[in-house]
């Protein structure tokens, strides 16, 4: 996060004061560290408390990673295998530009949203002479190089971007214009296609996000997920993935009935203020005033699919910085729940991103900090890269596979 120090929060807890002590001698230390290596020192420094408190200097006694009956399949206590022991995953979703080529705020079609989002990752610079010099042909989530700024950081939303200043991308337009075109011959769908600003009809859903419920049953997971956005869209795209789950009215999923998933039709909404994030949706109300741990086990006990509407104002109000953006809690002492947050506006900058990722301090603690999104980049937060995500069926499940993968990859080295 820069220069900034990770805050813990301050304290209400009066027992444990070593602990306490040695939490914020932890943090201190580990300004810029990630998630994981603080988890190995805590417990590293936990077992060293132990030792000073009996008296003894035995060593940690593995635990079984699983019911496989078999003695020697052991590790650390607190880690996991994403082999052997099957978390349940709980994505969050968000709409516009992550699974649909529009946007509900802006009032922008399938060619206009594809257009701006061209124009967020394309680099360049200006020069000397005050113009502005591309510095890569191609389009990518990430600057290729230190000086490079995406055409949008300089300028702002461009309308008609591949017609002016970005003209040399308007092959890539096309080319992804023509992969999300409606399977011709078939009849258009009032919640599955949309028509265009050119009049021809495209998917409204990405067909890669289907393939990812396809891919998770296939693989036996334990699944949620959860729509998180500032729009107003949320309660028609509940009522298409409904549809297309139930009566298969999908042309190219039209076998999803089978998966026997369920959609809560009901949005929920996310509001936040400096002296509360309160979650509600129906008759349920969960408030941080009793405590982050609520809303975290509220969400991670989500069945199927559902949504909520985040709190735009409150983003807008903190300078759309991960002050002010949707919250994510994370909790990597919980062995059995993964929270995920795709977004296209995850961006490696605190200053211009859109989740607050909140880290729990310890086992069971109602306390958490704010990470920096570097520190989760590819662990529990995706930045959604829409080109691929309309080019690749798999694109979403190998994003998840990968967050899976580093996840328990960097939780065992810091145990290490």
């Amino acid at each position: 996060m820069g220069n900034e120090e990770v805050t813990t929060g301050t304290s209400t807890r009066t027992a444990e004061p070593v602990r306490e002590q040695l939490l914020v001698e932890i943090f201190t230390r580990h300004k810029l560290s990630t998630l994981f290596t603080f988890m190995a020192e805590l417990r590293e420094n936990n077992s060293g408390e132990n030792e000073e408190a009996d008296g003894t200097k035995s060593r940690e006694v593995p635990e079984v990673l699983c019911e496989t009956g078999d003695p020697a399949v052991t590790g650390p206590r607190g880690l996991w295998s994403n082999h052997e022991r099957r978390k349940k995953l709980v994505l969050h979703v968000d709409l516009n530009n992550t699974i649909l080529v529009s946007d509900a705020v802006t009032s922008q079609g399938t060619v206009a949203a594809l257009d701006y989002f061209l124009s967020t990752v394309t680099w360049g610079k200006m020069n000397k002479q005050g113009k502005w010099e591309w510095l890569s042909d191609s389009a990518s989530l990430l600057p290729p190089c230190d000086d490079a700024v995406s055409y949008y950081s300089q300028f702002g939303r461009t309308l008609g971007f591949t017609s002016a200043a970005g003209r040399c991308f308007r092959g890539v337009l096309d080319q992804h214009l023509d992969l999300l075109r409606w399977p011709e011959g078939v009849k258009g769908d009032k919640d599955m296609s949309v028509k265009g600003e050119d009049g021809r009809l495209y998917h409204w859903i990405l067909p890669s996000f289907f393939q990812l419920f396809k891919d998770l049953v296939q693989d036996g997971r334990d699944f949620a997920i959860i729509f998180r956005t500032f729009g107003t869209d949320l309660p028609r795209v509940l009522n298409a993935v409904s549809r297309a789950l139930n009566e298969g009215v999908h042309p190219l999923f039209p076998d999803l009935p089978e998966l026997k998933l369920n959609v809560n039709l009901t949005p929920g909404k996310i509001r936040c203020s400096k002296r509360a994030i309160v979650l509600s949706r129906a008759e349920d109300r969960v408030s941080s005033c009793d405590g982050e741990r609520g809303l975290y086990e509220y969400l991670s006990s989500v069945q199927g699919l559902g949504g909520f509407q985040d709190h735009f104002d409150w983003w807008a109000s903190n300078r759309f910085s991960i002050r002010g953006g949707k919250p994510l809690w994370v909790d990597p002492f919980d062995q059995n729940v993964q929270h995920i947050f795709i977004d296209d506006n995850i961006r490696q900058n605190d200053e211009d991103t859109i989740v607050q990722p909140k880290v729990f301090l310890d086992p069971g603690s109602v306390e958490t900090r704010t990470a920096c999104t570097s520190e989760l980049y590819d662990i529990t937060l995706v930045q959604t890269d829409l080109l691929r995500a309309i080019s690749d069926p798999s694109y979403f499940t190998q994003r998840v596979n990968i967050c899976l993968e580093n996840y328990d990859r960097n939780l065992q080295q810091g145990a290490g």
